[in-house]
């Protein structure tokens, strides 16, 4: 698999157990397989970045997949939850923390890559809403198709890292790529405005709070 990591640095050996443990899913080292998204993540608006490519060899790796259909938006969030710090704006999100907590888990240990949504600041923003009970499942998943993020793979376990081979990095410019991440943050803000302003909720669209007071599990039909 190629693979790419924007970064400020040349990372030719990357290293187990850095990095900060409070990212999508936690401790890992965060890629993907698109070098211009890798590239607009790269750089800042003040700095220049690196696109590194490197060469990972999946064989013998148990991945995580959580876009298959063995899963639903909901296993995604509640990994979401327990590694990002989601503000309390009401109790609906306590509750809705715990909930998923208790019923959506994915015990992540054995696993070493996890491949799955990213969430930079307006997809995170999208997930609080959620939790807010501001839009409905439906939409939550529509939303976070917008801005043509893709996927992110993270190598998770000491194994994964033992399996990655630096290729080569590429300078990046940010006068370049600092306002085509902007543009495709504006892009995806204005589209969700779209998908949140379209039309009233129907009886059939479930909220954070139905999801809750009707106990739905994570085999139901109403969460594919």
């Amino acid at each position: 698999m190629k693979i790419y990591h924007g970064s400020e640095f040349i990372i030719e050996k990357p290293e187990y157990g850095k990095g900060k443990k409070h990212n999508d899913y936690g401790l890992g080292f965060y890629c993907t397989k698109d070098i211009e998204l890798a590239k607009e993540w790269s750089v800042t608006d003040l700095r220049d970045g690196y696109a590194n490519e490197y060469e990972l060899d999946t064989d013998g790796l148990k991945i995580l997949y959580l876009n298959s259909e063995e899963y639903n938006i909901l296993h995604w969030l509640t990994i979401l939850v327990r590694n990002r710090k989601f503000i309390d704006r009401n109790n609906v999100v306590t509750l809705a923390k715990k909930y998923l907590t208790d019923n959506f888990s994915i015990d992540t240990s054995g696993y070493d890559l996890i491949i799955g949504y990213r969430a930079d600041d307006s997809y995170f923003r999208f997930a609080q809403d959620f939790l807010s009970n501001i839009i409905s499942i439906g939409m939550l998943t529509k939303a976070m198709k917008l801005g043509n993020l893709g996927e992110q793979i993270v190598l998770v376990s000491k194994k994964a890292f033992e399996k990655i081979e630096f290729v080569g990095s590429s300078p990046v410019s940010k006068d370049v790529y600092a306002p085509l991440r902007n543009k495709r943050n504006e892009d995806a803000k204005n589209e969700y405005l779209k998908v949140t302003r379209s039309g009233i909720l129907n009886k059939d669209e479930l909220l954070m709070i139905d999801i809750i007071r009707q106990e739905i599990k994570e085999n139901d039909i109403r969460l594919r």
